[in-house]
């Protein structure tokens, strides 16, 4: 018995190790997300492309900081709703960000400016999805 007690605490303790982290308990609503985040990242990317750029170091931060919060705002999505179609939907917008932020880091803007079609589609898929659902709800 002595030396099971031992074999019992490093089980426990790699147990206890592995617990699953507190769920995390989201601040902003939905809306606030889609417009106080979303919305000015993809906007920002966007305008950066259309207006030729980005050209400056400034504008090359913008474009990184902007890509990474779409990469990052389809996994807080996730966190809201894990219903297949809404996953895959928010997977879109990670994807892309993702891909968008690995161009800004290298500096490549036609690399940029060829996902920006893959940008709109991701927030266009997912609104016409989930927009009438939503239309109206302040939902967190």
């Amino acid at each position: 018995m002595p030396r099971l007690l031992p074999a019992v605490l490093i089980l426990s303790a790699t147990l206890a190790a592995q617990a699953p982290p507190e769920s995390p308990q989201p601040v902003a609503t939905m809306k606030q997300l889609m417009v106080d985040v979303i919305h000015p990242a993809s906007n920002g990317l966007l305008l950066l492309v259309f207006r030729g750029g980005p050209d400056t170091d400034k504008d090359w931060a913008e474009a990184r900081r902007s890509a990474l919060t779409l990469a990052e705002s389809g996994n807080l999505l996730v966190l809201r709703n894990r219903t297949p179609a809404w996953v895959a939907d928010a997977k879109l917008l990670t994807d892309v960000g993702a891909a968008a932020y690995k161009a800004a880091e290298a500096k490549d803007a036609k690399a940029l400016a060829a996902l920006s079609d893959r940008i709109d589609a991701a927030c266009t898929i997912c609104h016409r999805r989930t927009r009438t659902i939503f239309r109206g709800i302040d939902s967190r």
